[in-house]
């Protein structure tokens, strides 16, 4: 029998799909790198109040995929946090000015993931992410993206043009359960622009979210970033990551 289920794309979930979406996210670390439901919670904790989730939701309810983007705040961004320690040692801050970043208008996709066990649906899913993505940075005046990402990951995301690109002095190194990760940034319209020009299918999927057949995206308002909204989850809850 073949699997019939629709989804949905949902940012910026509150109360139990909140929970579910972080719980997704923290089962993939922990199936991809092996990092326990603990440390997911206390590495993501300054972040919790700055987190915005985009999920995708099958007709039980279900979350099957989630990304966590982390919004600008007095906090800041862990990509770039990230970027000033092991195993690169950079001056963040100073590496994102060099290369054009606002950091008022720069979002960090700080996860991505989708657990094994969707079977056929793992393609769609993950492009519907992504396609939620374009419509979050579109409607919030997103400039630029930065991530610190699995260079597998990074593998996948060029080949369906989606080019990204170091942060000045960063190579691939060991972090957090990963053999090799890199922080990268991307600046939003250079980004779809050249997907468009060398992978004009990834481009009408992702972008333009032609080919979501099974997934049901809603109109652009509900992809408005609003402050406040987030539901801590610090109770013993979730984490996310692309198996390879």
């Amino acid at each position: 029998m073949h699997d019939k289920r629709s989804f949905e794309l949902v940012f910026q979930p509150t109360g139990l799909l909140r929970q579910a979406a972080f719980m997704c996210e923290a089962r993939v670390f922990d199936e991809t790198y092996g990092v326990a439901l603990p440390e997911h919670i206390v590495e993501f904790a300054p972040y919790e109040d700055a987190s915005a989730f985009i999920a995708v939701v099958d007709d039980r309810h279900d979350v099957v995929a989630a990304m966590r983007l982390i919004t600008p705040s007095p906090v800041g961004l862990k990509t770039i946090h990230e970027s000033c320690g092991e195993p690169w040692h950079l001056d963040g801050p100073r590496a994102a000015r060099a290369v054009g970043m606002d950091m008022t208008t720069t979002w960090d996709i700080a996860t991505l993931g989708v657990p094994r066990g969707i079977g056929r649906h793992r393609f769609a899913v993950t492009a519907a992410l992504y396609h939620g993505l374009v419509i979050v940075a579109r409607e919030n005046n997103v400039r630029s993206i930065v991530m610190n990402v699995d260079e597998r990951v990074r593998t996948v995301l060029n080949m369906t043009g989606l080019v990204t690109n170091a942060l000045p002095g960063a190579k691939p190194g060991p972090f957090c359960g990963s053999p090799a990760s890199t922080p990268v940034y991307a600046h939003c319209a250079q980004m779809l622009d050249t997907q468009r020009r060398i992978n004009p299918d990834g481009y009408r999927l992702i972008a333009q979210g032609i080919g979501l057949d099974a997934v049901s995206v809603p109109s652009a308002a509900n992809f408005v970033h609003m402050p406040g909204e987030n539901d801590r989850v610090l109770l013993g809850s979730t984490r996310t990551a692309v198996p390879a």
